[in-house]
């Protein structure tokens, strides 16, 4: 993608479909006269009196104990530098939404207009009652240190600037990991910190903290080694000059067993990094671009230890990790400031998370067999659903074990539920995939190339990574839509009914009459078809000249599956194909079927259908807890709506007692955790969190999913096609784009999963 596409793309997301990426919605109800009577006038002067009677009310009463200030005056925006307050406007919302999606806390972005420190700090001091917390973010050094030092001080809630100890907190958990591996002492090994910024002086004086020694540390900044000798520099550099008679990197790294890189791109040459001791570790955390390219650093030296600030690299140093947890976790015990034990809990908490098993949802995420601690894991992935449930337990005990928490926990069981229910699964399920899809992209036929969000999904597909587009369509129309979209990769573009297709066209349509003769279709039949999309993209397909395929965006679903079924055909020992929907709701992805398919399917069927979105479920990730729906709840009712639904149920129990699956159950009964509990306490799904809807009819499915869409505007990805021997997977009518992007992720990760089926069936036959 060109610099100036890629700029455009960028302005376009912040432009739509409305300015900005935040915004205010109401939490309680406001329909009638009473509910507004309540919310304003006159019903607001209660919680007001309350409030003036003891401030601590307004966490009660008021969303300030979940509102977070996102604080700066832009003079130091991460790769921008001093562009003023306005113009970090788009990365404090950035930063709030970031504090949303992980951990549930509401972001409120304030640009201040002013470089004058006191002025900055009377501004956030009037302010200040407004908020549970203030992360400052972007402001230059060494105002920064004046500014968090002496709001910390002078105000009674949460106060961090993350910029300084974010990366301190993340490179610190990583370092222990690291130190540990290398079988080295923190309080013996030498450091080299490329940097003299708020980054690199927090962090250094948090490894000081662990145990590193301030005279094996050795820093530089734009002038080269700070030295005791030097003059003019600050105190806060002056804390860490050095006595030895060194000027250059060069000089410093050399025998090294630490460089922690908070500075700018290659700044650490091969050479540089051969001269360091055995088995050095290395944090090259500039971004984009790190100090030490990761390839080249593990091709200089294959017992490196690597970290960088990239997410395409094994140990991404993200500050991700840190800062919503820690104020997730001082907010929830009211503590009055974020102190250094509560940051050190942080710590030790991540380091601890990278050592323990890892989910195999974020295996699947990462593309990986087995995540194990290691020199390629030494700490947590930013999709780990574990650090939620964690980090900020972790920072509220040490808030509570320093005295500085107004609100203790008592029950930690009951606050690790609520935390996992404010773990945000609602979207982690498309990052999931997505991510995982970029590991091995595969080759996928859009066989309705020459509409122009087909394309677009094929060229976003392309760009980020996730597939290999093969392009079916009328050639010209095509080219000159890529030209429009300025989409010029060279990748595959066919028309089925070209002259230059014929040789191509004639093999594949020899090759459906060897299948199909004997089904009513004669040779000349055959050859017609193929000029047909769907029918030559199926072929390429099953003929090993693609690897998934992807269609239906312009024709209704029928005539859309036809040509599927007949080229493709259901896998072995399968009855009937069926489709799954999976919507991203606020209570977490739900997995609903059979929503395209089977009209009416039997219990047989119907538990085949269990056990197909079971398995999908696993694939992505996700542990299935599956209720069977009905209107009736286990027995109630002898209908043979019911009946049949209690049959599939008896079915799954006795061939599949591993699955977590019940019913017939009400879809009410079944989403309540609760209800459930207290009415069916003998249910395999008591107690549990279901995630996947089986429903007794295509007409109840269709139905349910297109309301959650429309009403609840959910993200869904589907139909997701079950049943078939190959990765083909068909839109609805009229998908946008962005859900033909997820249906190619979808399309990728199918594919990924049967090579991968494939290659381990190998792998037995030859043992």
């Amino acid at each position: 993608m060109s610099k100036e596409k890629k700029r455009r793309e960028a302005l376009i997301y912040h432009a739509k479909p409305q300015p900005g990426k935040i915004k205010i919605v109401p939490t309680k109800p406001y329909s009638t006269q009473r509910d507004l009577a309540l919310a304003y006038s006159p019903g607001v002067a209660e919680p007001c009196l309350e409030i003036e009677k003891n401030k601590e009310n307004a966490y009660r009463y008021t969303s300030k104990g979940n509102l977070v200030a996102v604080i700066s005056n832009g003079t130091a925006v991460l790769g921008l530098g001093d562009i003023g307050p306005l113009a970090s406007k788009p990365v404090m919302e950035g930063k709030c939404l970031l504090f949303k999606i992980f951990a549930d806390i509401d972001g409120m972005d304030i640009e201040v207009d002013t470089k004058d420190v006191e002025k900055f700090i009377e501004t956030v001091k009037m302010i200040a009652p407004t908020f549970g917390g203030i992360n400052l973010e972007d402001i230059k050094a060494p105002e920064a240190f004046e500014i968090e030092r002496r709001l910390k001080d002078e105000l009674d809630i949460p106060v961090m600037h993350d910029d300084q100890h974010g990366t301190a907190i993340i490179s610190a958990a990583a370092l222990l990991n690291a130190v540990q591996i290398a079988k080295k002492k923190l309080e013996k090994v030498k450091i080299v910190i490329s940097g003299a910024g708020a980054a690199a002086i927090s962090c250094s004086r948090l490894y000081k903290a662990l145990g590193a020694k301030g005279e094996n540390m050795v820093m530089l900044d734009s002038k080269g080694v700070i030295r005791k000798d030097r003059e003019g520099i600050s105190g806060e550099k002056l804390e860490f000059a050095t006595s030895r008679k060194i000027d250059t990197l060069e000089q410093a790294v050399k025998d090294a067993d630490v460089f922690i890189g908070l500075s700018i791109a290659d700044i650490l040459s091969p050479a540089m990094l051969k001269s360091m001791a055995k088995r050095p570790i290395v944090f090259a955390m500039a971004n984009p671009n790190p100090e030490i390219n990761y390839d080249l650093a593990c091709k200089t030296r294959e017992d490196v230890i690597m970290a960088t600030g990239r997410s395409d690299h094994p140990n991404q140093v993200n500050n991700v990790l840190g800062f919503p947890f820690i104020f997730r976790g001082a907010l929830d015990v009211r503590a009055t400031k974020i102190n250094e034990e509560m940051k050190m809990a942080a710590v030790k908490a991540l380091a601890e998370l990278a050592k323990e098993p890892v989910p195999e949802q974020v295996n699947i995420a990462y593309g990986e067999t087995r995540l194990t601690f290691g020199k390629d894991y030494i700490i947590p992935k930013p999709f780990d659903p574990r650090l939620i449930v964690e980090i900020p337990p972790a920072v509220a005990k040490a808030a509570m074990d320093s005295g500085v928490a107004k609100a203790p926990i008592d029950d930690w069981e009951a606050y690790r539920e609520t935390l996992m229910q404010r773990s945000g699964d609602d979207n982690k399920v498309m990052r999931l995939l997505m991510n995982r899809a970029k590991i091995d992209p595969k080759k996928i036929v859009f066989a309705e190339a020459d509409n122009l969000d087909v394309l677009k999904a094929a060229q976003i597909a392309y760009e980020e990574g996730i597939a290999h587009p093969v392009l079916l369509g009328k050639v010209e129309v095509i080219k000159e839509l890529m030209e429009e979209l300025e989409f010029d990769a060279d990748v595959p573009v066919i028309d089925p009914n070209a002259p230059e297709s014929s040789e191509k066209r004639l093999h594949y349509a020899t090759q459906y009459w060897e299948n199909r003769k004997r089904k009513g279709s004669t040779l000349h039949n055959a050859k017609s078809k193929m000029r047909e999309r769907n029918y030559f993209g199926a072929m390429m397909l099953l003929e090993g000249d693609a690897d998934g395929m992807i269609s239906g965006q312009t024709r209704a679903f029928p005539s859309a599956v036809k040509p599927i079924f007949e080229v493709i055909g259901r896998s072995t020992n399968v009855r009937n194909a069926a489709t799954v929907h999976i919507m991203n709701t606020k209570r977490g992805p739900l997995f609903l079927a059979d929503t395209s398919i089977n009209i009416d399917p039997t219990a047989e069927e119907i538990a085949e259908i269990s056990v197909m979105t079971a398995n999908l479920a696993s694939a992505f990730g996700f542990d299935p807890v599956i209720a069977l729906l009905s209107y009736a709840n286990f027995g109630s009712s002898n209908h043979p709506h019911a009946t049949k639904v209690a049959r599939a149920v008896q079915i799954l129990h006795e061939n599949h007692p591993e699955m977590v699956v019940d019913g017939e159950i009400q879809t009410d009964f079944a989403l309540n955790k609760e209800l459930h509990q207290s009415q069916f306490p003998f249910s395999k799904l008591a107690g549990k969190k279901v995630n996947t809807l089986i429903f007794p009819n295509l007409e109840a499915a269709n139905i349910t999913y297109k309301l959650l869409k429309e009403l609840n505007k959910a993200d869904s990805i589907g139909p997701i096609m079950l049943g078939l021997r190959k990765p083909v997977h068909l839109l609805q009518l009229g998908a946008n784009v962005n859900e033909m992007v997820n249906m190619t992720a979808v399309a990728v990760i199918d594919a990924q999963e049967r090579e991968k089926r494939r290659k381990a069936k190998q792998g037995t036959v030859k043992i």
